[in-house]
């Protein structure tokens, strides 16, 4: 029995070693390479193009990892049946007794990447987080929120939270201005001056809708005005742009607002 397992690994010498660190730089170099260079032509790409290529980043990483493992695996181990068998049966209940939780966020990665919930370019919301899918790591989503800070989310975090994906791999994601207003008012003309605000923004993206929804509220009115803009970047400002313009509108016909009074 000892001898047997003595013989799962092979013979470790400089050779052995010198060999491992040069397959190692040059994964490294190669995944680099290839992120690097994606993300290159990403940024020369626009719509749809732009969120394919991003989106191959994560896939191009862990296939070159696996292939690196690969090339590895048969340099320190016999090439056996028993000895494979046993290497992972031991690997696996090291990783489930010592690395739980990295364990399980590394494979709520792997699922992530199949499953496609999120993908680079996408904007998603994660709790009180909200920003755009910069990388899907082996471990985490990076994401660089509107206030372009870097947060970093375990994909473990996400098997028990849902995750609110805005574009779903689309170029352009719905946009929402709240106007509330006094219930004393024609809703047909409001509706219509709001329409007028989102047709004439140039943020507007034409071939989709502009919608308004009204909800009577206790102390007013409440109008969302919906519609989607050139470019999911462009969020912000298109947001902005509906939301003064449709303010100053309102004002000019003499539209008055809600306001809310706080019971004591």
């Amino acid at each position: 029995m000892e001898n047997k397992a003595f013989h799962v690994f092979k013979t470790i010498d400089m050779w052995t070693i010198i060999e491992i660190v040069i397959i190692v730089i040059v994964s490294l170099m190669i995944i680099s390479g290839v992120q690097n260079g994606l993300r290159w032509i990403s940024k020369r790409l626009h719509g749809q193009k732009k969120l394919t290529t991003l989106a191959l980043v994560p896939f191009a990483r862990l296939f070159l990892i696996i292939v690196s493992f690969m090339f590895i695996l048969p340099i320190v181990i016999e090439p056996s049946f028993e000895n494979m068998f046993a290497l992972f049966g031991t690997a696996g209940l090291a990783i489930g007794f010592a690395l739980k939780d990295y364990a399980s966020s590394l494979i709520a990665g792997i699922v992530a990447v199949g499953e496609r919930n999120y993908r680079n370019g996408d904007w998603i919301r994660v709790g009180d987080i909200y920003g755009e899918v910069y990388n899907v790591g082996m471990r985490t989503v990076e994401v660089i929120t509107l206030d372009d800070d870097r947060v970093m989310i375990p994909h473990s975090t996400l098997w028990n939270q849902p995750v609110i994906n805005s574009n779903n791999g689309e170029p352009r994601l719905q946009c929402t201005a709240d106007f509330y207003v006094d219930h004393r008012h024609d809703s047909d003309k409001i509706i219509e001056i709001l329409e007028d605000v989102a047709l004439t923004s140039p943020y507007l993206f034409f071939n989709s809708s502009v919608n308004v929804a009204v909800k009577e509220k206790p102390w007013g009115t409440h109008y969302r005005l919906k519609a989607y803009p050139v470019n999911s970047v462009h969020q912000t400002r298109f947001i902005s742009d509906l939301t003064n313009r449709g303010k100053s509108e309102l004002v000019n016909q003499g539209v008055e607002f809600a306001h809310y009074v706080r019971r004591s």
